[in-house]
């Protein structure tokens, strides 16, 4: 019985995947979304103003330790005269997100800034690098932090029913009448500003859509056989819950996590323009597009990229939810 339960398990999650595979663009948007989370995870060795690994007067520095040795504190790379023996792997920008030049402010896209400089003269194609792990972090932590919620609160309204499902759906009801991007506002402005709080916050009020869904599902599964024949062997409500019910309402919480990472990642740029979100000068997509405000008339390249960056990675997740959403879908399967 228990093989015959596995087999058809792993049949399902086979299905789901050829099923997936069949849309196009979700695999695209896929490709894209595998490509920005390398770039994130390896943003240090892709954009930096230190060398990866330096062979140096006979010493060998790794990546790890180069901007703690005494002698390479004042030590210019760009300038540097190789002797024999000498040998450095450098990163595919060489400037740090941090690093200024006030002579190279606003400079126009070139061979010495791939996307051209901000206004302190800051390489704009390492903070959009550097920026990835900002857009990502905030769009997954905040997604978990939500999800989490969600699962407690829609689990419990949905199996007990009842006053505990009245209070919850009250309490969702409430959360869904406040406008919440005004509200996240109003709390970060109260807060220091961290990405962490940015992350809390956007987690803590974005919780009521997986609530719903969650509750829903479990309307549905709480009278179901397997359910009831757990209640019978004598488990405790939480393993019912969590570990009968709730696997087998996680596919419609996965499709809506999906779509809050775009949502998460949106907010963050939106915060971020408006001056409420990463403190500076961390790098971030929305940082960056904020000083377009002054320069629109010239720095086209502080607009463009910065933006093209928000609506590929939005729709690319937009699209992967979708792609979700039509492979678990038993009325499209082919």
């Amino acid at each position: 019985m228990k093989a015959n339960a596995k087999n058809k398990k792993q049949s399902y999650w086979r299905l789901l995947g050829r099923q997936f595979l069949r849309n196009r663009l979700a695999v695209a948007a896929s490709a894209i979304l595998l490509l920005l989370l390398l770039t994130a995870l390896s943003a240090p060795f892709l954009a930096s103003g230190q060398p990866i690994y330096l062979i140096k007067d006979g010493k060998t520095y790794w990546f790890s330790n180069v901007v703690t040795q005494r002698d390479l504190a004042n030590f210019d790379f760009r300038t540097w005269e190789r002797k024999p023996g000498d040998y450095g792997i450098w990163p595919v920008v060489h400037y740090s997100p941090e690093e200024s030049s006030l002579r190279n402010r606003l400079e126009p896209p070139s061979r010495s800034h791939f996307l051209g400089t901000d206004d302190r003269g800051r390489d704009v194609l390492s903070r959009m690098i550097w920026g990835t792990r900002i857009s990502i972090s905030v769009g997954f932590v905040a997604v978990g932090i939500s999800v989490f919620i969600g699962i407690i609160i829609g689990a419990l309204a949905g199996f007990y029913g009842g006053k505990v499902d009245m209070i919850a759906q009250r309490v969702i009801e409430i959360m869904m009448c406040i406008p919440v991007f005004f509200l996240i506002i109003s709390l970060i402005a109260f807060l220091p500003p961290s990405i962490y709080n940015i992350m809390g916050v956007i987690g803590i009020t974005g919780w009521t859509g997986v609530a719903r869904l969650v509750r829903g599902e479990f309307f549905k599964l709480r009278a179901s056989d397997f359910a009831t024949a757990a209640r019978a062997t004598g488990l405790s409500d939480r393993r019912i819950m969590f570990r009968h019910l709730l696997p087998n309402a996680l596919g419609p919480v996965l499709v809506s996590a999906t779509f809050g990472v775009a949502g998460a990642i949106l907010t963050e740029s939106a915060l971020s323009f408006l001056g409420f979100g990463v403190p500076p000068p961390t790098a971030s997509w929305g940082e960056i597009l904020s000083q377009s405000k002054r320069y629109i008339d010239f720095a086209w390249w502080l607009v463009t990229f910065p933006g093209a960056a928000i609506f590929i990675t939005v729709t690319a997740f937009n699209l992967v939810g979708e792609g979700l959403r039509d492979a678990m879908d038993p009325r499209l399967r082919q």
